[in-house]
């Protein structure tokens, strides 16, 4: 048995065996472990060369990053959360998305951004949002949200590979999740979406911490009498256009589960593409399971309700096949 915490934390040792150039920066990721404990033990074992403790200054090391790669090193910077991450929006949007066709095709930034996005843990406001989306508005970015413990392990060394920059959001409920990972695992893809469960009657489409609800969900409208495929996007930009349109082809049904606000949401881009590629092999309008449009509530019972939940992901899906239960 293994955590989806001790899964990245391989991925990182093994990066940093595999190739010199790898270096791990950013608050407390050295002397202190990690804010989730996920750096924990790496720097003893590869020193402060190669694991840097870095200033409270996201714009300073997010730069200091996209500099390092310019230089041929192959950074991995970690974000505490996705709300900090704002701070450095300048140096992600404006220079390390930008440079490679600033420079007419001459400069990569083979850089990986990781941070923690999501709610669920009562860290209100400024600690909770679910940022992505905004992200995978970006060209030049690559948009990664590993939800198993398998993709935990195995995206960071593929997106070290990548010339582009990839950003890697790892939702904050998912670093206690327990499960078993083959000794052996290893590099994932991270150009295909997956199905986590394969259906015939509607397609629940998610990414990253809503996974599990959607899951839940699925086992539940199995007591209906309703199948459902579950697809998990893994990345956000490129969006895996085949596996979602195929999959909504089949079941003529579609709930999309975003943690996101709805309004100019990741899931309002899937909408569309469903409906731009798929309108006359649906049944019934796309349904869409996303967080109320508040900032995220510090109280449990008021997170609770504004969160994407299993209850609100079963009853969209029997909206969207119109059956009585």
């Amino acid at each position: 048995m293994t955590t989806y915490r001790e899964a990245l934390r391989e991925a990182l040792r093994d990066a940093l065996r595999r190739d010199e150039r790898v270096f791990l920066m950013g608050e407390d990721v050295g002397r202190y472990g990690g804010c989730y404990a996920v750096s924990l033990g790496l720097l003893e074992e590869f020193g402060p060369e190669r694991v840097r403790d870095t200033p409270l200054s996201e714009s300073a090391f997010v730069g200091a990053g996209i500099g390092a790669a310019l230089g041929g090193m192959r950074p991995i910077v970690e974000i505490m959360t996705v709300n900090f991450s704002l701070l450095a929006l300048d140096q992600i949007l404006n220079n390390a998305a930008t440079l490679l066709h600033m420079s007419g095709g001459q400069v990569n930034v083979p850089l990986v951004i990781r941070m923690t996005t999501g709610a669920g843990r009562q860290l209100a406001a400024q600690h909770s949002h679910s940022l992505e989306g905004w992200y995978a508005h970006i060209p030049g970015l690559r948009i990664v949200a590993p939800a198993t413990l398998e993709d935990a392990r195995g995206m960071l060394w593929t997106a070290l590979n990548d010339p582009d920059p990839v950003l890697m959001f790892e939702h904050g409920t998912l670093y206690n999740m327990e499960g078993e990972l083959a000794p052996g695992a290893g590099p994932v893809d991270i150009s295909r979406a997956v199905v986590r469960q394969p259906g015939d009657d509607v397609t629940l489409i998610t990414y990253g911490g809503t996974l599990g609800k959607t899951l839940q969900a699925a086992e539940e409208l199995a007591g209906h009498g309703i199948s459902a495929e579950v697809i998990d996007l893994r990345t956000l930009r490129p969006l895996d256009d085949e596996t979602i349109i195929g999959s909504v082809r089949r079941t003529h049904h579609a709930v999309i589960v975003d943690e996101g606000w709805r309004s100019g949401s990741i899931s309002a881009e899937i909408s569309a593409r469903i409906t731009e590629n798929a309108f006359f092999d649906l049944d019934a309008p796309v349904e869409r399971v996303c967080s109320a449009e508040v900032p995220i509530p510090y109280a449990k019972q008021l997170e609770d309700a504004a969160l994407p939940q299993p209850e609100a992901i079963v009853e969209a899906a029997i909206r969207a096949v119109g059956k009585d239960v």
